[in-house]
């Protein structure tokens, strides 16, 4: 049922690359195949509940410039944010959405209301959700934006906030649950310090080790099949953040015996304020065996912040779902919109037309991707370049077969003087831009 909120658009369709209709996919087509399986099935898309439906426009210099009918803190006005945000999905004919609580209710007094809130919403949700098919890729607290996080949640020295916050992401898995989420997030926003002077790192760190430990036992204990998602986030807002990026995760998870139990959910914008490349994370994920979920965005290379933009660099989405691709593709993650309008994007067709053109640049991207692995374009280059890795003496140093006085000693016998090949890193990229 229409909300009015949108006019009279019509869902969103697939009119092909000529097309120049700016409310119809050029590329995005859920039913083309692509390497034996749906394009829909692969992308999986999710539309961010809080960028799109709470965030008002506001930057540090300046407040709110959107004005929506359902902002407030009632819940008539959250119900009624409820309907234009399924209104949105069905347009859109987005598979899959994404929320913190405090994006679709309002804080109430105690925590015992907010909880009585979010549970009334869910149940708003759950008829929504049957009504248009689409489904929660996952859920996730704010522990970040009420002032009783100021100095972190898991890592606050007041051991009552660390209570509070186990408490939200208890309640926030059970709502995820029972919405047949596919995954839950653990997005540290303040996790970090702002200075070491009133900073005990090895306490918060433990802290946060023992808040995640709660939190899978959990999963376990009320038979959660979805995965319990990390986001790494450098710095912004804290000097400092423990889940800086996707190694440092990973060693986080190493030492507290949590890597089997945690993936990660990797945003561009974050990748890129670590200083890494969005493909970087992606393969270093898939490396240590802990990739699971990300968040599309893009950030302006010229700020120093996180923009959250939508994304339209098609060559970087290209080399990210290489990157996915190569490794087997999602399994229970997907490609979440964790981007937002300009401050002046004040229109509600420029909500559609903003993930049309995101979603479109992620199908260029994707199917460039495939091409690249049905054609081996990397694949090839890459395997020739360590393949005298296969040799039964190379495998026998690295298998333990051979100590370090056996190769020295093989050096010297055989007369071994390597010779530099190229690694033709130009041809490469050329090779690249063929595809995208």
């Amino acid at each position: 049922m229409s909300t009015g909120f949108f006019g009279d658009i019509k869902p969103v369709g697939y009119e092909g690359p000529e097309s120049t209709n700016p409310l119809a996919y050029r590329f995005y087509n859920p039913d083309e195949i692509v390497l034996g399986k749906r394009m829909e099935d692969h992308l999986r898309f999710a539309v961010a509940y809080w960028h799109s439906f709470t965030w008002p426009g506001g930057d540090p210099f300046g407040g709110q410039t959107f004005e929506r009918p359902w902002f407030g803190d009632t819940m008539e006005q959250a119900k009624r944010k409820a309907d234009v945000a399924f209104e949105m999905f069905s347009l859109l004919g987005a598979p899959y959405f994404c929320f913190h609580d405090a994006d679709v209710r309002p804080e109430a007094d105690t925590f015992a209301e907010s909880a009585a809130r979010l549970d009334e919403i869910a149940d708003y949700f759950a008829g929504k959700m049957s009504e248009t098919g689409v489904r929660l890729l996952w859920g996730t607290a704010n522990l970040f934006s009420n002032r009783r996080y100021m100095a972190g949640a898991a890592t606050n020295p007041d051991p009552d906030v660390f209570a509070y916050a186990a408490a939200t992401v208890k309640h926030c898995i059970d709502v995820t649950k029972r919405l047949n989420g596919e995954n839950y997030v653990l997005w540290g926003g303040r996790e970090g310090y702002e200075t070491l002077l009133n900073t005990d790192m090895g306490r918060e760190l433990d802290q946060m080790g023992r808040f995640l430990s709660l939190v899978v036992d959990y999963k376990h204990k009320i038979g959660f099949t979805g995965t319990i998602l990390i986001e790494p986030k450098p710095q912004e807002p804290t000097k400092h953040q423990y889940d800086f990026d996707v190694a440092t995760v990973y060693g986080f998870l190493k030492r507290y015996g949590l890597e089997n139990e945690v993936k990660v959910n990797i945003e561009q914008g974050h990748a890129i304020l670590a200083g890494h490349s969005f493909e970087h994370e992606l393969a270093l994920a898939n490396a240590l065996g802990i990739f699971g979920s990300i968040d599309m965005n893009r950030n302006d290379y010229q700020s120093g912040w996180d923009t959250d933009q939508f994304p339209n660099n098609v060559p970087e989405m290209a080399l990210a779902y290489y990157q996915i691709l190569a490794h087997g593709g999602f399994r229970t993650g997907g490609t979440n919109f964790d981007a937002k309008l300009r401050r002046q994007s004040l229109d509600p067709e420029d909500l559609l037309v903003a993930h049309i053109g995101g979603m479109d640049c992620c199908a260029r991207g994707l199917k460039a991707a495939a091409r690249m692995i049905e054609d081996k374009a990397l694949s090839a280059p890459l395997e020739a370049r360590y393949a005298g890795w296969n040799s039964a003496e190379a495998q026998a140093m690295l298998s333990g077969q051979r100590s370090l006085e056996d190769i020295a000693a093989r050096v010297v016998k055989d007369g071994i003087e390597p010779q530099p090949k190229s690694g033709r890193q130009e041809y490469l990229e050329n090779v690249v831009n063929r595809y995208v």
